[in-house]
């Protein structure tokens, strides 16, 4: 009886999962990119906002002659929070979560179907998916897709950057750089980005990390 309830159960999984890839991929919006975008910068922007080291900028030898300026404001704080490493190179920490919905289904850390699976696995049963198993936690394409589409909207948009970071700092970014110039015409993608077809807890999760976050 154990033995066929264990069975049950894994081909239930099993077939979880082959229902939820056979939906075919749904690539991230640009809302969706921009939005973990903004989160993955203001978090490198809080990792260096309490150094408060001053940088002496010039030539020669005359200290007077230097101008100084506050870390946080400067030029290189921005570089290096942009591309050093590249700020989009974060997105490859995200997997995709397919059993949430909108924005949520990206987020850090395994699923919970590639949880569970995994510890079938480490129980010692076989499990197929069709895959090799060394590829089951390999970047999606939906993943990599929005790492491409994160380094296009830095390229076109450093501008904005620039110009948020040395004028408008006391305005939120989300708001700044994705609703009012990234999607100002996008529909869509504000949908996705407040989580659409999710359950209000999905939307208050998502309202939650969006404070902790920025």
């Amino acid at each position: 009886m154990a033995s066929f309830l264990l069975f049950l159960g894994i081909a239930i999984l099993q077939k979880s999962f082959a229902d939820v890839s056979s939906d075919g991929v749904i690539m991230p919006s640009k809302c969706e990119v921009c939005k973990y975008l903004v989160i993955e910068l203001q978090s490198r922007l809080d990792e260096t906002g309490k150094n408060k080291e001053v940088i002496r900028t010039g030539h020669g030898i005359d200290p007077s002659k230097k101008k100084q300026v506050d870390y946080r404001k400067s030029d290189l704080r921005l570089i290096e929070a942009i591309h050093e490493p590249h700020v989009c190179k974060r997105i490859l920490e995200y997997n995709l979560h397919k059993e949430r919905k909108g924005s949520l289904r990206f987020a850090k850390g395994r699923s919970q179907t590639m949880d569970t699976l995994h510890g079938l696995v480490d129980k010692g049963v076989k499990v197929e998916l069709g895959i090799p198993y060394e590829l089951w936690d390999s970047t999606s394409v939906e993943v990599a897709h929005m790492q491409r589409l994160c380094d296009t909207i830095v390229e076109q948009y450093d501008e904005d950057l620039e110009d948020w970071y040395y004028n408008h700092q006391d305005e939120d970014l989300m708001k700044y750089l994705c609703k009012d110039r990234v999607l100002p015409k996008d529909d869509q993608g504000k949908k996705n980005m407040k989580g659409e077809e999710g359950t209000a807890d999905d939307e208050n999760l998502e309202a939650k990390v969006k404070k902790e976050e920025l």
